[in-house]
Formats: structure tokens, sequence, C-alpha cells
């Protein structure tokens, strides 16, 4: 398992992880506890918690070897979200920010996070409307995600508007609540769920409504 956003990976300090036994544990063993039974249990039974006890048992693996390594219920979802996050193509997402473009840029971005969303949509409707009822676990881990999502959106505005290629009738942070709104789960899920798009659909949808709204 590899570590690749700083403040998102399970493997930096604070995230609610022993990163000294994850570099030792079985990846087979980590792979059923942070991404194979959390997963699938939300698949079975999305409108029930997930326990601790049920994870454990889907791993095959004691109880107290979730909180040896993930600390808590809330160190677990953290370590979730962010495989989420990377078995999506968030790497995709970050060599599009990247681009010398920022308009170019801008649109691989949003198809990157449209795609992402995509390939895990069903667990992430589940962790949404969970955040909502069990803050204390779940919410965490969508917050963290989120304040990430705030930060690249922030970003890329700032990178538009060095270039000159900002709309003069729109200030940055109107461009970034914009960003916000367009690069949400949510819109993307009213489309593709609500409206039946396709992915491709989905995405140059959000890309033209961003790109006319924000870029010269």
């Amino acid at each position: 398992m590899s570590c690749y956003v700083r403040g998102l990976c399970p493997l930096y300090p604070g995230n609610g992880v022993n990163g000294h036994l994850v570099t030792v544990w079985k990846p087979q063993a980590l792979s059923r506890l942070q991404n194979e039974s959390p997963t699938e249990r939300l698949r079975e039974a999305p409108s029930e918690p997930v326990s601790i006890d049920r994870i454990a048992q889907m791993a095959r693996e004691a109880r107290a070897t979730v909180y040896v390594v993930f600390g808590s219920r809330a160190g677990l979802f953290e370590a979730v979200g962010a495989d989420l996050l990377q078995r999506g193509g968030f790497e995709r997402i970050l060599q599009a920010a990247a681009h010398p473009d920022a308009c170019e840029g801008l649109r691989d971005e949003i198809r990157g996070i449209v795609e992402m969303y995509a390939s895990h949509r069903d667990v992430l409707r589940v962790l949404s409307s969970m955040a909502l009822l069990d803050a204390a676990a779940v919410g965490g881990a969508i917050q963290r995600m989120e304040q990430g999502r705030s930060s690249g959106m922030a970003h890329r505005v700032q990178r538009v508007a060095d270039q000159g290629m900002l709309r003069p009738d729109v200030t940055a942070d109107q461009a970034a609540d914009l960003l916000w709104l367009l690069t949400s789960f949510d819109s993307f899920d009213l489309l593709y769920t609500g409206r039946a798009l396709s992915v491709d659909r989905v995405a140059k949808t959000l890309m033209m409504t961003a790109e006319r709204s924000l870029c010269r």
C-alpha cells in the first residue's frame, strides 16, 4: 500500500493508523480490513451502522486487531476513504492539476474527479449518507476528503487567475464556490444517477459549465 496524499494517506501520523504495524502487517490481512470488508459491508447493508465486530468477522481477524491497526472506527473509515481515492485514480487528478495550461488542466481534473466518483459510486453514496448519521466515525473521513477537495479547487482557481484566464466578471471566491459545487459528489450523482447520463456525458456537462463560467 502506498502513501499518496498528505493528510489523506492512512499512513501519515495522526490519521488513526499505526504506521509501524501497517508496514509489517500481512498485505492480504490489511486489504481485507481496510478495503474489502468495509466496502462489502456498506454494499450489503447500506442502511445499517458499520460495526468493528462485523468488519473483523468479515476480515477473519480479531476485533482487537482492528483497534490496534486503525485505532478506532474513525481511523478505519479514514483509511477506507483514502483507499477509495487511490483506487479511483487520484493520481490522474494530481497530474491534471499540474498541467501547464490552467484551463486545460481544469477540464482534465473535472474528468478525473467524475471518473473517480463513478468507480465507487455506491460506496461513496452510502458514506455520504452515513456521515450525517454517524459524524463521529464516518463524518471525519468525509470531512477530510472534502477539505482536500476545497484546497484543490482554491489552488486551481489561483492558477487560472495567475495565467490571466479568469473571466473579469468573476472573483476568485466566486470561482472557488462554483468549482466546489461542480466537483461535488452530489453534483456528479444528480447527473449520473438522477439523469442516467454516462460518465462521459457527466464529465462533459460539468467541464463545459466550469469552462464557460470561469475561463476567458
